[in-house]
């Protein structure tokens, strides 16, 4: 886990948050162990931005992975950040309900949940059969 927590650590100081000012980073492994990070890159034309967990989601694909392992959020204060909704969905569609979702501040790990957790009664690939 340590080397998401750096990952994601880097990327939430990579972030593009010139509007909330709200810095998050975000890293995944794909199923091969290769760890993939993103930040959120915010916009002028809100809310077309992306989810630092949607650019690590985009790196893995990019690299030819498209399954999640494990997965690790973290923002810049001492209030827990969890993925917002659309993320949530997006990580079910490369991970199952026991994903492991590891939710970090500056200090380091606060929590670990699963997408189960955050994403109750999911729907999912498995709805329009896709395995």
């Amino acid at each position: 886990m340590d080397d998401l927590l750096h990952l994601a650590r880097l990327m939430m100081l990579r972030a593009h948050a010139p509007y909330s000012k709200f810095h998050v980073g975000a890293a995944v492994r794909g199923e091969d162990g290769s760890i993939h990070g993103g930040c959120n890159v915010e916009n002028a034309a809100y809310p077309q931005g992306l989810c630092a967990e949607a650019s690590a989601i985009a790196a893995m694909v990019a690299a030819g992975q498209k399954r999640i392992l494990e997965c690790a959020v973290i923002g810049p204060g001492p209030e827990m950040v969890t993925p917002c909704g659309g993320c949530r969905q997006k990580l079910r569609e490369f991970a199952s309900d026991d994903l492991p979702v590891h939710l970090c501040g500056p200090d380091g790990l606060h929590r670990t949940v699963t997408l189960g957790q955050l994403l109750p009664m999911s729907f999912g690939p498995h709805h329009v059969g896709k395995p």
